[in-house]
């Protein structure tokens, strides 16, 4: 099958990311995957209000995802939605197991994730961006979370799948969020039919995928604590 801009089974749309992108947040990244561009923002840990939702034992980490009217060639309408209210869900749950919130106890780390630019893989996009903001606003983590979606479309598993391909009659979407170093799966969602093995072959797909795409989350920190130094 020849993919629709050409790219073989196993190979990403261009990534590229950076953080300290917004002055008045604790912590802040941009990472893009082709078209697709998230922006993510953390504020935190600061005391959680009203008090009764406080943990004294722990931090509370929260995550709003949501895309901007702009992002999608249809307007959509402001504000969040029942899909934006899952994602958000997701992507807590993905990066929860790489965070150290015993240190604020009745805290709140407060993340949000804006996709200003949509074709595909958002949630991945808006896991992969905030994974790096809390890592530059110094929130205690024992990894960074790379994520990309693979996909089976007329019997081919490939890796990162857009939307024209998204949108193909019998396409499969599986979005997999990883671990950088210790290579956990954070995140497995299913949207369609696999076979065990088709299903095996993706996840290889998406490891080898995340890899690069920490690569890039890791640089874009290294980076950003170099400026620092120089200035």
């Amino acid at each position: 099958m020849k993919r629709n801009d050409g790219r073989k089974h196993d190979e990403m749309r261009k990534v590229e990311g950076k953080v300290g992108i917004i002055k008045r947040a604790d912590g802040s990244a941009y990472f893009r995957i082709g078209d697709t561009i998230a922006i993510a923002a953390v504020h935190g840990p600061r005391e959680l209000h009203p008090k009764f939702l406080q943990n004294p034992e722990r931090g509370i980490l929260r995550c709003n995802y949501d895309l901007m009217s702009f992002s999608v060639p249809e307007r959509k309408r402001p504000g969040p939605s029942r899909r934006s209210t899952e994602i958000s869900m997701v992507t807590k749950q993905s990066l929860l197991p790489v965070l150290d919130l015993e240190q604020f106890p009745n805290a709140v780390v407060d993340v949000f994730i804006q996709i200003v630019q949509a074709n595909a893989g958002t949630r991945c996009a808006g896991i992969t961006a905030a994974s790096m903001a809390l890592a530059h606003a110094g929130i205690p983590m024992s990894d960074l979370v790379s994520a990309v979606a693979v996909g089976k479309i007329n019997g081919d598993v490939v890796i990162d799948i857009d939307k024209y391909e998204e949108d193909t009659d019998n396409a499969t979407d599986i979005p997999i969020a990883i671990t950088g170093r210790s290579k956990e799966i954070t995140l497995l969602q299913l949207d369609g039919e696999v076979s065990k093995d088709e299903l095996m072959k993706g996840i290889e797909l998406a490891k080898n995928g995340c890899d690069k795409i920490f690569e890039v989350q890791r640089k874009a920190l290294i980076d950003f604590i170099k400026e620092k130094k120089n200035e």
